[in-house]
């Protein structure tokens, strides 16, 4: 039986950035006129988040932050490095970035060739894209490594797999899509390009031909708010139909672990996404995290304990703003279904940049 290795990671957007940028989301919801003004105030605020935001509005506490992601991002790396696998699997949302009105898919396997992708020329809204520097940084968006717009990487497909992922999973009555080539994005979507991005934050490359696996994390937000930022006041807009469910997810994922365990190739399964999101947690205003509940749910992960987790209704995820956690939900059921325990994580936790992070690694069984 083939080996596989579970990962899971952020993609958070504004690592991406700089420090001086990376609170700009809280910066913008103290400006919300609807946010009560309690909340804007400092004062009021959880020790963690005034330590964060200092004296500078975030710019130190943010180096920290950084610093603090590496350390795992680094350790996932070095996983994947010694594992040697013959493709990633990414499990991804996407924020109103491939698909958009014309189609939503609940689940798309990603069945690409080799693409030659422009990260900075091809980044989106949602992939936190500022126009104020453009003319420093040649009109692509500014970036910790000061790369220009024409900085181009290779991402290596597995369009060989990808079928035969989708192939079994539709005769074992998981109904998905699966593409060949992207429909409104010219490259791929935030969440599948800065897993790449930041698993190779070195930049010494990035060899192993990746699968991107959509799932649809922002179900009933996806186009009504364009899963991505919105005023308090644009709470009353009409809301898309919903994602799939937790429990379908983490099924998923457990049928995804026996279709690879089956398979020739040695596999590394990665599930990308902050934590609970500031931006979509209405309980708070917007304004912080449901740190708590990932607090809750990393220790669970911790311990194996995943029926905490299958516990969760969807609408209890998206009250606290963890849409994009069903992307680990497929990873779950995946080292559910294996067997695989955690072997190594961190929890970053965060008020003040939008969403704790979590990094774990599911090492083979011996």
């Amino acid at each position: 039986m083939a080996e596989i290795l579970g990962i899971g990671i952020s993609h958070y957007p504004p690592l991406s950035g700089r420090d001086e940028d990376m609170a700009n989301i809280l910066r913008g919801r103290l400006k919300d006129p609807d946010v009560p003004a309690a909340l804007k105030d400092p004062s009021q605020w959880p020790e963690l988040m005034r330590e964060e935001w200092g004296s500078d509005e975030g710019i130190a506490g943010a180096a920290r932050h950084r610093a603090a992601m590496r350390v795992g991002l680094a350790k996932a790396r070095a996983a994947i490095d010694e594992f040697k696998p013959d493709l990633v699997v990414i499990w991804g949302d996407d924020q109103y970035e491939n698909f958009k009105e014309d189609i939503v898919p609940p689940f798309c396997v990603m069945a690409y060739d080799d693409m030659t992708i422009q990260p900075w020329a091809h980044a989106s809204e949602s992939a936190m894209f500022s126009e104020a520097h453009e003319d420093e940084w040649g009109g692509g968006k500014p970036n910790v490594w000061r790369e220009k717009r024409d900085h181009s990487i290779l991402v290596r497909g597995h369009r060989k797999a990808a079928k035969f992922l989708a192939e079994q999973l539709l005769e074992r009555e998981f109904d998905v899509a699966y593409a060949y080539k992207p429909l409104h994005h010219p490259g791929l979507p935030h969440a599948f390009l800065n897993s790449i991005l930041y698993l190779d934050y070195d930049r010494r490359g990035f060899p192993y031909p990746v699968v991107p696996f959509q799932v649809n994390c922002y179900g009933r937000s996806v186009i009504s708010y364009r899963g991505f930022i919105s005023k308090l006041a644009d709470r009353g807009r009409e809301l898309d139909p919903p994602s799939p469910s937790p429990k379908r997810i983490f099924k998923l994922g457990a049928e995804v672990a026996r279709i690879f365990r089956e398979s020739p190739w040695r596999v590394a399964l990665v599930a990308s996404s902050s934590w609970s999101h500031a931006f979509l947690n209405d309980q708070t205003y917007r304004v912080q995290p449901d740190v708590a509940l990932d607090k809750r749910l990393y220790e669970a992960l911790t311990r194996n304990d995943w029926d905490v987790w299958t516990s969760m209704q969807l609408t209890e995820l998206e009250r606290s703003g963890e849409h994009e956690l069903l992307n680990w939900y497929a990873l779950a059921g995946a080292m559910n279904e294996l067997g695989q325990k955690c072997t190594w994580s961190d929890f970053v936790a965060t008020y003040v940049f939008n969403s704790s992070k979590v990094t774990a690694i599911f090492a083979p069984n011996e």
